[in-house]
């Protein structure tokens, strides 16, 4: 039975009956199937402006097969609108409560199915672990990304090429007035960021799973297609509940693994990491998501590329032939076709029965005996200095950098990293470290996005590198390393290390070390001490207490509320 019928049907259940008909909902819409739409749409977010219109579509379509759609709102916040400042503690602490959110308005309301509507870094995840925690028929569909702004610096600008160009300003490579033009140039349009960063990652990585209708991760937010996919979204979460084809026969450990090799082959975002363990987590799986990326990025090839690896965007990659192209040339013998999907096919027949809208140019995909790289675009390293791991995403800079030993400069936040580059105090051949910025010392994890885009402007990305318990935008390239566990304020070696310590960084041995004694840092950490929270009252206090370790997604650990 229908979970709506159990309290829709019935003398006794009049009450429900009449709360629903007080908003106009008739007798006979509540006879049908009850799908939720869980609506991200805000005007503070523009991959989520456009989801009022694609809402009605996925409506219209609900209606069409027999279905009454229930919408309801959900935060959603911009990475891009929160970096740089305070806003940044929040946002990856705000999946925790978009999933919970989630969750909570589908136990509520008991409805049949979601449909999940969302774009951006953190809250596709988040709707995602909701889908997995909930196990109904779940589709999610993204609002779709933003087309490229002006030409500037070789490529189509975007928001980011605000940041990278105020790095230009300030050492004097551009004009004020180059620099300003770009304000009402970069961003032309609505939609997700144009760039391969972690909201498009994350959308892609959704179809990869099967999470998605096929093309529905990355059509553009403009696009007649967009609102399309969006009616047939609606019809088909009705066939789900038909067939009762639930998130978690979707969200399995194969079609996790193949996730992470489509984002390995497209050098996403190193964000997917954190949160494909997430929602692995929450469906209960037993795959061991940080090893997996380990081993598939030294057998993966990369096979698609796009900015900030190269100078095309996510929208070239989609005219291409996007995730199913993608999927299509990886093949059965790198993914498993026979992994269930949100159209009630598997992947392997979803590409059978593609029909691609536009003409392969090759610019953006190739195939895998001719691929980009050999290995995955992502990868996980550890060392002294990262015992647990550390993420980078080689797929994104120079092979030259691959192999970087330098002089660590060291600061405690993210400001400080920001002020000390703009002012010139950051020189070739250093190891930018920026630390207690991890899940639970920063809290929240904030993204060193700046910092890279400062660096990137000032001419030091060849010639520098940065390393941080924190994490990155999907849109920084230069050699990197995030993700660093145990982070600072847990004693993690990163805390220990000193101005002038050399670092090496080695993509290729896996390996990130400071060059300093196991006895130099055993005296180290016998004299340092932990530093006290930087929050002490609201949602954030709460977080910084349960917030796990970003080699375990980051997720809210429970169990320590036992030792509180």
């Amino acid at each position: 039975m229908e979970r709506s019928k159990k309290f829709l049907t019935g003398l006794g259940n009049q009450y429900y009956r009449a709360t629903y008909k007080s908003m106009g909902f008739t007798s006979d819409d509540l006879t049908r199937p009850i799908i939720g739409i869980a609506n991200s749409w805000s005007e503070s977010d523009p991959g989520h402006f456009n989801l009022r219109q694609v809402a009605q579509r996925v409506r219209d379509g609900i209606y069409r097969a027999g279905g009454t759609p229930v919408e309801f709102g959900v935060i959603g916040g911009c990475d891009g609108m929160a970096n740089g400042h305070v806003g940044m503690h929040y946002i990856l602490p705000h999946r925790e409560i978009i999933a919970n959110s989630v969750e909570t308005m589908a136990q509520i309301n008991q409805f049949d199915a979601l449909v999940l509507l969302g774009s951006c870094d953190k809250i596709v995840p988040g709707m995602l672990m909701a889908a997995a925690r909930l196990d109904i028929p779940c589709i999610m569909l993204p609002g779709g990304p933003m087309e490229g702004g002006k030409v500037f610096d070789g490529r189509e600008s975007d928001q980011t090429s605000s940041t990278e160009a105020y790095g230009m300003l300030s050492a004097g490579k551009i004009t004020e007035e180059e620099y300003v033009s770009l304000e009402d140039t970069a961003c032309p349009g609505c939609g997700s960021c144009s760039y391969l960063g972690t909201a498009n990652t994350m959308c892609s990585l959704a179809e990869a799973m099967g999470m998605t209708l096929p093309d529905a991760s990355l059509a553009p937010a403009t696009s007649a297609r967009r609102l399309a996919l969006a009616e047939e979204t609606g019809i088909k979460i009705m066939e789900l509940v038909e067939k009762e084809i639930t998130s978690r026969k979707i969200i399995t450990n194969g079609s996790i693994r193949n996730a992470i090799k489509a984002c390995m082959a497209m050098s996403g975002s190193t964000n997917a990491v954190m949160h494909l363990i997430a929602i692995a987590h929450e469906a209960e799986l037993d795959i061991d998501v940080l090893a997996e990326f380990d081993e598939l990025s030294r057998t993966t090839p990369q096979i698609a590329k796009m900015n900030p690896a190269c100078n095309y965007n996510v929208i070239d990659f989609f005219k291409d032939g996007g995730v199913m192209r993608m999927m299509q040339n990886m093949t059965d013998k790198l993914l498993d076709y026979d992994q269930m999907t949100v159209t009630a096919h598997t992947i392997g027949e979803n590409i059978a029965a593609h029909k691609y809208l536009y003409p392969n140019t090759g610019r953006t995909i190739r195939t895998v005996d001719d691929p980009f790289g050999f290995t995955g675009g992502v990868a996980v390293l550890r060392g002294n200095l990262a015992p647990n791991t550390g993420i980078t995403k080689p797929g994104a800079f120079d092979k030259s950098l691959h192999h970087f030993e330098g002089e660590a400069i060291c600061f405690d936040s993210e400001e400080e990293a920001e002020e000390a580059i703009l002012a010139g105090k950051v020189h070739d051949g250093h190891v930018v470290v920026i630390r207690y910025e991890g899940p639970k010392g920063g809290p929240g994890m904030r993204e060193m996005y700046k910092a890279m885009k400062y660096l990137y402007g000032r001419g030091l990305a060849k010639s520098t590198a940065l390393v941080t318990d924190g994490r990155f935008s999907g849109t920084n390239n230069g050699c990197f390393v995030g993700h660093i566990s145990p982070e600072a304020s847990e004693g993690g070696t990163i805390a220990l290390v000193h101005d002038g310590d050399r670092i090496v960084i080695d993509v290729e041995e896996r390996s990130l070390n400071v060059l300093v004694s196991d006895e130099e840092l055993a005296a180290r950490r016998a004299a340092w001490k932990a530093p006290a929270p930087k929050f002490t009252r609201g949602w954030l206090s709460l977080y910084c207490k349960l917030a796990g370790s970003g080699a375990e997604g980051a997720v809210m650990d429970m169990k320590k509320l036992e030792n509180l």
